[in-house]
């Protein structure tokens, strides 16, 4: 019988060097941890390499955390082989990989019923590299008015590839000339058209793991060292806990336990308008103030799943979901019965109790090491390896401003 009291967490990883460093320190500072009945585990971490894989080996991993499979195959075949065959715990699911592509995220909160703004799929512009796409379109695609389209959404409209990613290919559109400019520009992406929320007082991104969450203001129009605003209480009570439901809905329902959310706040009305995110961005340099928060959050969520043995649910429970939103209830109490479904997807009572009685060192671990000579260094790599050498001193003085914020505050 394998040691269930030694526990293997498994770094997916693609280019990143700074988070991944910083949660390796973290695991090894850890030591031993006691589940609830007081027995003792060993965690360790492992980056894993990516080579041809037996259907039938047995892997050493309990958890995954999975910043790489999105866009390589190789390794999203094994994480499903690992997760079927295995019962290894994956941050995040690779069966629902598709609904990362915009559309089908749209949909489904539609259908739950969140203030998805109007939105449309229209075809591509040039035609697929397909043998029998001639033949297709030729007999099934209907001739359409992509102004009558724009004109249903309503101007001014945003442009945006169905697969998003790093706001690749976003046009912001006012007018019938640039709708045709971006569309001709559009190429074989395949594009939605979305109404543009206009006059928003805030524009909120959410990073959630697991049952945590931390509402960010996010400032788009600006570099990205300066996108996350350090400000607290920029929502009120109500729109704050209602991002926070939107956010933990969209991640218990697809089974993502490690994703972002964008949301736009008019008053106390909340739009979310893009909330596949499933490998979100959280280096230092972007996220900066709130680095230690996620870094400390990812550890303490990888640790309660691979402790108390936490099983991967691959099914999505799709109807209890949906006998919500087609219940009488009013928009308010629909997402609070959502928030309930959320909460019990991912345990949350058992969680901040595993925290508070197996975990209780770990946020003043987190700070002592945020504060120490080692991170510094961290954070020195991280900006010699981002920005141009004339840049290097600039940007050492600005992240190490915002971490000593961080630590001063906490």
């Amino acid at each position: 019988m394998p040691d269930r009291t030694k526990h293997l967490l498994g770094l997916l990883l693609g280019t990143e060097e700074d988070w991944p460093r910083a949660f390796e320190t973290l695991v090894a500072r850890l030591g031993p941890v006691r589940d609830p009945a007081g027995t003792e585990h060993a965690l360790a971490t492992e980056r894993i390499t990516v080579e041809p894989f037996d259907l039938r080996a047995k892997p050493r991993y309990d958890l995954v955390i999975d910043r790489l499979a999105y866009w390589y195959y190789v390794p999203r075949e094994w994480l499903k082989k690992v997760a079927l065959m295995d019962d290894v715990y994956l941050l995040n699911s690779p069966f629902t990989f598709q609904s990362m592509e915009k559309h089908a995220a749209y949909c489904a909160m539609m259908r739950l019923g969140l203030k998805v703004p109007p939105t449309w799929l229209v075809p591509y512009k040039n035609p697929v590299d397909h043998a029998k796409y001639a033949y297709t379109a030729a007999k099934y695609n209907e001739p359409f008015d992509l102004d009558a389209v724009a004109a249903e959404v309503g101007y001014p409209l945003f442009m945006k590839p169905y697969d998003g990613g790093a706001w690749r290919g976003v046009s912001r559109i006012t007018d019938p000339a640039a709708l045709h400019k971006a569309y001709d520009s559009s190429g074989e992406m395949l594009m939605h058209l979305q109404a543009s929320v206009e006059g928003y007082d805030s524009f909120a991104r959410s990073l959630t793991i697991g049952p945590e969450t931390m509402v960010m203001r996010f400032q788009p129009e600006k570099p990205m060292h300066e996108r996350y605003a350090v400000q607290h209480g920029f929502l009120s009570p109500d729109a704050g806990s209602e991002v926070v439901s939107i956010s933990r809905l969209i991640n218990a329902f697809f089974r993502w336990e490690f994703n972002s959310c964008e949301s736009l706040v008019v008053g106390e009305e909340v739009y979310p308008i893009d909330y596949a995110n499933a490998c979100p961005d959280i280096s230092i340099t972007s996220l900066h103030y709130y680095f230690p928060w996620a870094i400390g959050a990812l550890l303490k969520w990888s640790v309660f799943c691979a402790v108390t043995g936490r099983r991967a649910r691959l099914d999505l429970d799709t109807r209890n979901y949906f006998e919500v939103a087609d219940s009488q209830l009013d928009y308010d109490a629909k997402l609070a019965e959502y928030r309930k479904l959320a909460d019990e997807y991912f345990d949350t009572a058992a969680y901040h109790e595993f925290c508070a009685t197996s975990l209780p060192n770990v946020d003043n671990m987190v700070r002592d090491w945020v504060s120490s000579p080692d991170f510094d260094a961290l954070l020195v790599d991280t900006v010699r390896t981002t920005y141009p050498p004339a840049e290097h001193d600039r940007f050492v003085a600005h992240f190490r401003g915002l971490i000593g914020l961080w630590i001063q505050e906490g």
